[in-house]
């Protein structure tokens, strides 16, 4: 059976939880293996929207069992209030399982996320304020809070002083701001520990215990591959690898396990912050893509930046990522477009780059090469076999393959969980 790993393979919000929540009604596990509270997936399931953040979308699957992985950064506060959301409004969340490895976000972190944000000024990377970075930082560091360790009093506090002792110097003698007590963040964490210990698992030995079973495991890439910290557009990228390999690392599942590397791409170009973005619109086809595809983040309520299709960077994704297959969404929004162009490569300096170039001072003055292709007309929201779009919207579709080096094996033509084409199904 089939271990997935679902990535976003432009600057996120891709629809990676529709495609999640598509697969993952037909899995036995959907893990989230990186990120954490800081990227949403907008899920539709009869004609309901839910909007999850650190939850994995697999949560309203009423079969598979969503687990968050070791690679997650969670906060209590975060995880116990999208549960309680989400119960409030029927979903049944008694299967969520979460990894004693996983690292905790302390409310020092999302202090000091926002209090360097502001001392950044002009130079912010456009956080989300969550407190992500300077967890991943306090776990690069070993100096970070551990789920496992809110049932051991003795570590945790141990722990605390030691993330504390440098943290209150630069709170007080460069922020100006109050040393944070170590009690009062050891009461914090114990208040939690009841409620969460009955969710916490060895995940890593649980999903390959299930694999070797023959069950199937979905992991669900959180942000998207250009803003992972290693092979995104650094530095504005997040703080973990949402890549095929830092799948693997966040859950415990091994490369030579996953059979399907699934990316996720709109098809046209959105990002939330701050960073490049060469083909980014300030026309009125940006307003217009913002509009018609509602291009608003779930999780931070800011407006997306639109720009036309990438197909550089699609490959480039393809390739980091090793895609075996390519889920293509939010056709439907180009409709009545009536040339759309796509972007096939970038001239920098006079000089044409067909592949990413090497260095961030290239990709920052790349201005895209576009070819144009022709747009249709006709609703395609009732399209389910590849035959029912218009030709202009399946030729679309094939250049962008032949583009990406990559089979376009799922069109998104609506927003509605069962408004898509399969042209190949990975699960057969």
């Amino acid at each position: 059976m089939p271990a997935i790993v679902l990535i976003g393979a432009q600057w996120g919000d891709e629809g990676k939880g529709k495609a999640t929540d598509i697969l993952g009604g037909r899995v036995e596990y959907v893990v989230k293996p990186n990120g954490g509270n800081n990227a949403g997936h907008t899920v539709v399931v009869g004609g309901e929207k839910y909007e999850l953040k650190l939850l994995p979308a697999g949560i309203l699957s009423p079969t598979a069992v969503p687990v968050i992985g070791n690679g997650v950064v969670v906060s209590l506060e975060a995880l116990f209030a999208e549960i309680d959301g989400l119960e409030a409004r029927g979903a049944d969340t008694s299967r969520l399982r979460i990894s004693a490895d996983a690292h905790l976000v302390a409310p020092y972190h999302q202090e000091l996320d926002k209090v360097t944000e502001r001392f950044l000024g002009k130079k912010a990377i456009g956080t989300t304020g969550r407190g992500i970075g300077p967890t991943y930082a306090d776990k690069v560091s070993r100096v970070g809070i551990r789920v496992q360790d809110v049932f051991d009093e003795s570590i945790l506090r141990q722990k605390i002083e030691g993330a504390l002792h440098l943290k209150n110097q630069i709170f007080v003698k460069i922020y100006n701001r109050r040393a944070v007590e170590v009690e009062e963040m050891v009461e914090y964490f114990l208040g939690h520990a009841e409620r969460l210990r009955p969710m916490v698992s060895d995940t890593t030995l649980m999903l390959n215990q299930a694999l070797e079973r023959g069950e199937s495991v979905l992991m669900e890439g959180g942000q998207a591959t250009m803003l992972d910290v290693d092979h995104g557009t650094y530095p504005f990228v997040t703080s973990s690898n949402p890549t095929a390999g830092g799948a693997c690392v966040g859950s415990g599942v091994g490369p030579t396990k996953i059979t399907h590397s699934l990316g996720i791409v709109k098809a046209y170009t959105t990002r939330v912050g701050a960073g490049p973005f060469p083909t980014e619109l300030f026309d009125k086809w940006g307003e217009y893509l913002q509009v018609t595809g509602g291009e608003v983040g779930v999780n931070t309520g800011r407006t997306r930046r639109c720009g036309w299709y990438d197909a550089v960077i699609a490959r480039y994704a393809a390739r980091v990522n090793g895609f075996t297959d390519y889920f293509l969404t939010k056709l439907d929004v180009l409709t009545g477009i009536g040339e759309i162009p796509i972007c096939v490569a970038y001239d920098v300096d006079g000089v044409r780059h067909d592949e990413m170039p090497m260095t961030q001072t290239d990709f920052h003055h790349a201005t895209p090469v576009y070819e144009t292709m022709p747009g249709w007309e006709d609703n395609i929201r009732g399209a389910r076999a590849f035959g029912d779009l218009p030709p202009e919207a399946r030729d679309y579709v094939l250049r962008l393959e032949e583009l990406a080096g990559c089979h376009m094996s799922y069109i998104g033509v609506g927003p509605g969980r069962d408004e898509n084409v399969v042209r190949r199904d990975i699960l057969g």
